[in-house]
């Protein structure tokens, strides 16, 4: 993937928000995995924060951080799957302008590499909600290897070639 080099490396503050209702910040090992690699890629970890399976709580945390001007995107990771409790697709709903649909397509297109045909069970997605990107991947480590390393390592980078999400950042309030 061509990173251009003649460009400045601009860095996203990221809120980072797992989705469960048993894991605490001590054992939310998929949550240190994105944090970690946020922070090598040169990002901002702008907040990180654990939520219930609840829809009004999900969205909640994303009506405070879409109003934050600290906060340029959110990452979920966990709710995206076909339970009862899987609602964190339904939280983005609450609270989207517009679909991002080929985040999904693409996230479960990479993820068939790595666990075959069982990535249809993920509802991997992303919107945007007033100016703010709100990526939602699976709580596996796996899966959100997968979302970062081969998806938004690199449109997060706004050095990335042909285009990227963060060249669009200045725009995305426009009317």
């Amino acid at each position: 993937m061509p990173i251009d080099q003649n460009l400045r490396f601009q860095p996203v503050r990221i809120a980072l928000l797992t989705v469960s209702d048993t894991r605490t910040l001590a054992d939310d090992s998929s949550g240190d995995i994105l944090a970690a690699r946020i922070a090598d890629a040169g990002h901002e970890l702008a907040a990180r924060e654990i939520s219930r399976d609840s829809k009004n709580e999900i969205a909640a945390h994303l009506h405070r951080w879409i109003d934050d001007e600290m906060v340029d995107c959110v990452i979920t990771t966990g709710g995206t799957g076909l339970t009862g409790r899987d609602v964190t697709p339904e939280a983005l709903d609450r609270v989207k302008d517009k679909d991002i649909p080929g985040f999904g397509e693409l996230f479960r297109w990479l993820s068939y590499e790595t666990i075959g045909v069982s990535t249809i069970q993920s509802r991997a997605c992303a919107v945007l909600a007033r100016g703010t990107y709100i990526f939602a991947l699976p709580g596996s480590n796996g899966a959100v290897k997968d979302g970062w390393d081969k998806i938004l390592l690199h449109q997060l980078d706004s050095r990335f070639r042909p285009c990227n999400f963060v060249e669009l950042m200045p725009r995305l309030r426009e009317r």
